[in-house]
């Protein structure tokens, strides 16, 4: 028995250590739960909160498009390129609760207050409208056996369905029942499309022109009977100056174009937003388009907004500063367009309709003046007129002729083609098959010159010589001009550093590297005439980018057109705070030295003060010295509609330089193609009486500027240059 009972108390033993340890691993579990729930929340709260508050303040706190007023250009003197010009608008701002009805309602009130153009209203809007008005009769247009074969359809969607019912119901609207719509209800019509058109939340324009005050102060005073209605500021863009890089915007009827709605509504814009659309407003949109306000809407349990609260008001765009000198601009744009109209009068320029002018500072990249100007004939007067082509100047290029021979003789340099003050005889270069090549000045001697003297006085056979030294080919006369084509990889590499063919850097959309051609391997002497500029084509901004390589011994610095960034003005006449002020930025240093550059400079500077310099006397007594070279191409037009004339043998000239000589300040380029068709002589060259005046202008403009005392021109808004001339 009392072995029995031992076994029974061990049992009871086994049963209780059991059941405790059950316990303890019950409640261990508890414990390592509840630890992860509270490790869980901490991580929510602490790690995940911010992320979390940041979703629900996205569905809470949306931006409305309340009218900012777009940031404002100006030139670097601080004129007023670009302004923005104030006028009266209605809004309508519809809620996500807010009915057909209840905005039908409130139009046929607005109706009531303002006049209405109803020019906008379309066909679909007539039959909407007639729907909406005679819901009954629209509801017996679509029978319900067509409905129910419609349904029959099991891959349709009801909202496919009643697609389909909306469409068949709008088909059988007739014209005597649009009829029955009167002025006022067009009226009302127009005004419900506006109220329509936009998203919940978001403000839409009723009207926005000719907003009279009668009309403003009559909404302004019933505003509590329009539930969603305002009377606000909106703004148009106004230009005060003709040049095309400004760019231009959407108004809020078109929104944002179509080919980039995508791009836009990522990034939280609404369809009706107004934004750049070409040029500086398209490249610097982020700056100018403004910051719009932010509110919160306070729904009650039912989910009907009761209250909403500006989070963050709106604040204009930033103001921008160009690099641009309107008032040289403005000058060298009118020097441009009289020198066309004056080359018109000739009988051989037929084919020229353009002319390029390019000036920037050589050290910073800025550019001081960016023209481009077109002559087309009017074809109802027959006249001929001018218009903007400036973005010409960076999507358009052309053969520049012996202005690139700078960049051929540095290339020599680079590779052992030539030596700085290398003697070569200039003479006829004599092919296989009775080729011939000479320079211009020298159509059958023979002249021995330096390379200093190959420059200004423009020598192709120099040139040419250096080309067949980087094809690894010694001339011989009458010999095959057996050439390694890997030189015109050289070429272009080296070509390439100083910003010809390839992209300068600028900060505006559309620039193009011009055209590279795969030369021909039965045509070696292609080579030579890649080497005098008249094989590849480069824009003239490139040729600006060039020269300013050159003016500033080597760096290959990109054009910009930005200046500096402020934030929008307190007062109109003086600028916000300074934010940015855009930097040189330099692309790469050229691979000559400083004394191959120096010798290359001699050259240019014999081309203007040299005794057989071809623009010799250009800048006599002008008070300061300078540096360039001319250009003449023989090139194939290729421009016009009329493809009758492609191919046209036509002369192109260029100018590129750079002022003063010792510290440049300014480094030009003048591309004017087409200038005549090819003849054996006589036509003009209009690119050194354009590169005069407009270097004398900037000279001129910057003594007049040092006698009135105009150093704190950063600090105050002046009028537009345009607005002083009218004075």
């Amino acid at each position: 028995m009392k072995k029995q009972i031992r076994k029974a108390d061990q049992a009871k033993i086994r049963q209780r250590k059991h059941i405790a340890f059950r316990m303890n691993f019950l409640f261990f579990s508890i414990f390592v739960l509840f630890s992860l729930l509270i490790f869980r929340l901490g991580y929510l709260q602490i790690v995940k909160g911010e992320d979390y508050r940041t979703e629900l303040e996205k569905k809470e706190e949306i931006p409305v498009n309340t009218s900012v007023p777009r940031g404002r250009l100006f030139d670097r003197t601080g004129r007023i390129m670009v302004d923005n010009d104030p006028k009266n608008a209605i809004t309508y701002t519809k809620m996500s609760t807010t009915t057909a009805k209840e905005m039908l309602d409130i139009a046929r009130k607005l109706a009531d207050l303002i006049e209405q153009d109803t020019k906008r209203v379309t066909l679909g809007d007539k039959k909407d409208f007639w729907i909406l008005l005679n819901s009954e009769e629209a509801a017996e247009k679509v029978s319900k056996k067509e409905i129910a074969k419609i349904k029959e359809d099991k891959t349709l969607t009801e909202r496919e369905v009643q697609r389909q019912i909306t469409q068949m119901t709008r088909d059988r609207v007739t014209d005597e029942e649009l009829a029955t719509l009167t002025d006022a209800d067009m009226e009302v019509l127009a005004i419900y499309r506006e109220m329509t058109t936009g998203y919940a939340f978001s403000p839409q324009i009723i009207k926005n022109k000719d907003v009279t005050e009668r009309e403003f102060a009559a909404v302004s005073e019933r505003l509590d009977d329009l539930p969603g209605v305002n009377t606000t500021t909106d703004w148009d863009r106004v230009k005060m100056s003709s040049n095309a890089i400004l760019g231009s915007t959407t108004s809020p009827t078109e929104g944002i174009p179509r080919t980039h709605l995508d791009y836009y509504l990522a990034r939280d814009y609404s369809r009706n937003d107004r934004v750049g659309r070409s040029y500086f407003e398209q490249y610097y949109e982020d700056l100018l388009k403004g910051q719009k306000t932010i509110v919160k809407n306070v729904k009650d349990r039912t989910g009907r907004v009761v209250e909403t609260k500006t989070i963050k008001e709106g604040e204009p765009g930033k103001d921008l500063m160009l690099t641009i000198d309107s008032e040289l601009q403005l000058e060298v744009e009118n020097m441009v367009s009289e020198e066309l109209l004056q080359l018109k009068k000739r009988s051989d320029t037929r084919l020229l309709d353009r002319a390029f002018v390019v000036m920037m500072n050589p050290n910073t990249g800025e550019v001081l003046a960016l023209v481009g100007k077109q002559v087309v004939r009017d074809k109802e007067t027959g006249k001929y007129e001018i218009r903007d082509y400036t973005f010409g100047t960076f999507s358009t290029a052309y053969e520049a002729g012996s202005t690139i021979k700078m960049a051929t003789l540095m290339t020599g340099y680079q590779y052992g083609a030539a030596r700085v003050g290398e003697v070569k005889v200039d003479e006829p270069i004599l092919l296989r098959g009775g080729g011939r090549k000479s320079s211009v000045f020298n159509r059958s001697g023979r002249i021995a010159m330096t390379d200093v003297e190959a420059i200004g006085r423009s020598s192709n056979v120099y040139m040419f010589k250096i080309a067949m030294g980087l094809g690894n080919y010694s001339y011989v006369p009458n010999g095959g001009l057996k050439i390694d084509f890997a030189a015109f990889d050289k070429f272009r590499n080296s070509y390439a550093s100083f910003g010809l063919g390839v992209k300068t850097g600028i900060d505006l959309p559309g620039e193009v590297t011009g055209i590279s051609v795969e030369p021909n391997r039965s045509e070696p002497g292609k080579l030579l005439d890649f080497a005098i500029g008249q094989f590849d084509t480069y824009t003239p901004l490139q040729l600006a980018q060039y020269v300013s390589t050159i003016a500033n011994d080597g760096y290959r610095v990109a054009p910009k057109v930005l200046k500096a960034v402020y934030e929008p003005s307190p007062d109109g006449q003086t600028f916000g705070p300074l934010l940015q002020e855009m930097e040189p930025v330099v692309l790469n240093r050229i691979a000559n030295s400083d004394e191959e550059i120096a010798r290359v400079k001699q050259g240019m500077y014999y081309t203007y003060y040299g005794p057989r310099g071809t623009a010799r006397g250009l800048f006599d007594g002008a008070g300061f010295d300078a540096g360039g070279k001319t250009g003449t191409a023989q090139s194939g037009y290729y421009e016009g509609e009329d493809r009758s004339l492609w191919g046209t043998q036509t002369i192109s000239v260029a100018h590129v330089g750079f002022a003063p000589f010792e510290k440049p300040e300014i480094a030009y380029a003048i591309l004017v193609p087409h200038v005549s068709t090819y003849t054996s002589g006589g036509y003009a060259y209009p690119n050194n009486a354009l590169a005069k005046a407009a270097v004398n202008k900037y000279f001129e403009l910057k003594e007049k500027r040092l006698q009135e005392d105009e150093s704190e021109v950063s600090v105050t808004i002046k009028p537009a240059y345009e607005k002083d001339l009218a004075k």
